[in-house]
């Protein structure tokens, strides 16, 4: 539904939640995460530490919450997107590509690239994207095995299966952000269709030793 649509309480929340993810990463990147007080923030955008934490529950979580919207809108997918007689990777490619698609903010892709910046340098950043990263590998596999007809839930394929997608993510985001200019979300879909149809080749790939 289109966000015109929406009560205006809703559309104010919204509002507040992009100037707050905004604002956050401009004075991260700036004035650094660490010397970036939560007051600061909250002062910047005008809204009380009430409403923050109403919205996020860190610092941490605001400045990787673009990543998390893609990851949000993957679930989502995940849920009702028809597996036909797709193997579980490319149901799950499908779902992360169409996410992808949704991502429709003009700051999206950049956001996502400060966000990054600040995990690559700063400790407690990146140990909260690796707990959201397993939180939502361990939430995929409940949709997973809740959709699909697999008879043994311990399946170790379907584990599998959710960590070449996410392997495959992170070297296609590496590729992306390494990219030179401002890469957009079209770029970030080339390098994951790329990774994706290099899985195959990963399994049979052979080489000579050193000498």
């Amino acid at each position: 539904m289109s966000t015109d649509r929406l009560p205006l309480r809703e559309r104010k929340k919204l509002r507040t939640r992009d100037d707050l993810i905004g604002t956050a990463l401009e004075l991260f990147t700036t004035r650094g995460f660490a010397d970036t007080t939560l007051d600061e923030l909250c002062d910047a955008v005008g809204v009380s530490k009430r409403t923050f934490f109403r919205t996020f529950g860190s610092k941490e979580e605001v400045a990787l919450a673009p990543s998390e919207d893609l990851w949000a809108a993957f679930l989502a997918e995940l849920r009702v997107l028809d597996p036909g007689d797709r193997t579980v990777v490319d149901l799950l490619r499908a779902a992360l590509l169409t996410a992808l698609g949704e991502m429709t903010g003009a700051d999206w892709a950049h956001r996502v690239l400060l966000g990054r910046r600040l995990a690559a340098e700063t400790p407690s950043v990146d140990a909260y994207g690796l707990y959201f990263c397993e939180r939502t590998s361990r939430t995929a596999l409940e949709i997973l095995h809740t959709r699909l007809q697999l008879d043994d839930p311990a399946d170790p394929r379907v584990r599998l299966a959710m960590d070449m997608l996410v392997s495959a993510f992170h070297l296609a985001q590496e590729a992306w952000a390494e990219q030179p200019g401002t890469p957009t979300k079209e770029d970030f879909a080339g390098h994951l269709n790329r990774m994706f149809d290099l899985l195959p080749e990963s399994f049979t790939l052979t080489a000579p030793a050193r000498r």
